[in-house]
């Protein structure tokens, strides 16, 4: 074979392999940006934090979006209502008025009230209006009754950690996040008995490290059992208040979680009082929850709820 072929036939083959091992580099991505730094704070600082921004919204009104999920995977049953637009309006100490309305026809779904001592529902597609004591509840199966206004405020106007509160602090680090965690511990026994030392969890409190927001926040019922986890994100500045736009409340014993997006706000300013008055409309089916005058027939009913 001529020694001007075998020189153009390694030429090739070694372009060839030049050219293989080119196409199978791997091609490393340097990140866009530093990693966030951690910020640090003591144990005081959080709650001196925490205790500010509870003492800083003392009312909301408020344009927003709402996606409720009923059904806990441990239930077997799983349902997504549609994103529904609403309106959300809270005023200390706890005053609050929620309506939730379908999108486009702008129906609403459901319009809630409570004074802070007693609660209000109306769901028009099913023709009742539930009330009660919003100290009491009751579960039922279908979980958009379960809904309950106090929820809401209770996450919205956080309650300050008293003077004096057992705290503990922690680090956590989840899905790549880092947070500090205030863990609010509260003594379980009563009277003479406290000298026992019977404590328990009444609420843990997360903050990102990344600019010391809360991001989550867990409320404990007697007995340890989780009462409701609520997250937080996308800290706005609201005329000089922050808030956050995004809030996803989940209730487990209630049955639903609720996501609200706000798409706009007005915080710190005084809202009349005819806002929060929800009347039952005649006709229409009183659930009194707790009492025997639930499933009370529609037809018996006014709307005071008595028979005429």
């Amino acid at each position: 074979m001529p020694a001007g072929f075998l020189s153009v036939v390694t030429m090739a083959l070694a372009a060839t392999l030049v050219a293989g091992c080119a196409a199978s580099k791997t091609t490393v991505t340097r990140p866009s940006g530093a990693p966030t730094p951690v910020q640090i704070a003591t144990k005081q600082e959080l709650i001196e934090r925490y205790n500010q921004q509870a003492a800083a919204v003392t009312s909301l009104n408020s344009s927003v979006k709402m996606t409720l999920t009923a059904g806990f995977a441990y239930t077997g049953v799983i349902k997504q209502y549609h994103e529904i637009n609403g309106f959300l309006v809270v005023q200390k100490p706890a005053s609050i008025r929620a309506i939730g309305q379908a999108p486009v026809v702008g129906t609403n779904i459901f319009d809630m009230q409570s004074d802070g001592e007693t609660f209000h529902i109306f769901i028009p597609s099913q023709h009742k209006f539930i009330t009660g004591p919003t100290n009491l509840e009751r579960a039922s199966a279908k979980p958009i009754e379960n809904l309950r206004p106090q929820h809401l405020t209770a996450a919205i106007f956080w309650d300050a950690i008293p003077d004096k509160s057992l705290v503990l602090l922690e680090e956590e680090i989840e899905t790549a996040s880092q947070f500090y965690v205030l863990t609010v511990v509260r003594n379980a026994a009563s009277g003479t008995d406290r000298a026992a030392g019977e404590w328990e969890i009444a609420q843990k409190i997360w903050f990102d490290r990344s600019d010391l927001n809360v991001a989550r926040m867990e409320t404990y019922e007697v007995g340890g059992k989780i009462g409701s986890d609520v997250r937080y994100s996308d800290w706005t500045d609201f005329g000089g208040v922050k808030f956050s736009r995004e809030i996803s409340l989940a209730r487990p014993e209630n049955d639903y979680t609720l996501h609200i997006g706000i798409t706009k706000a007005t915080l710190n300013t005084a809202i009349p009082a005819a806002r929060f008055v929800l009347q039952q409309p005649p006709g229409t089916e009183l659930v009194n929850v707790g009492k025997e005058s639930e499933g009370t027939n529609p037809a018996e009913t006014n709307a005071e709820g008595k028979k005429p």
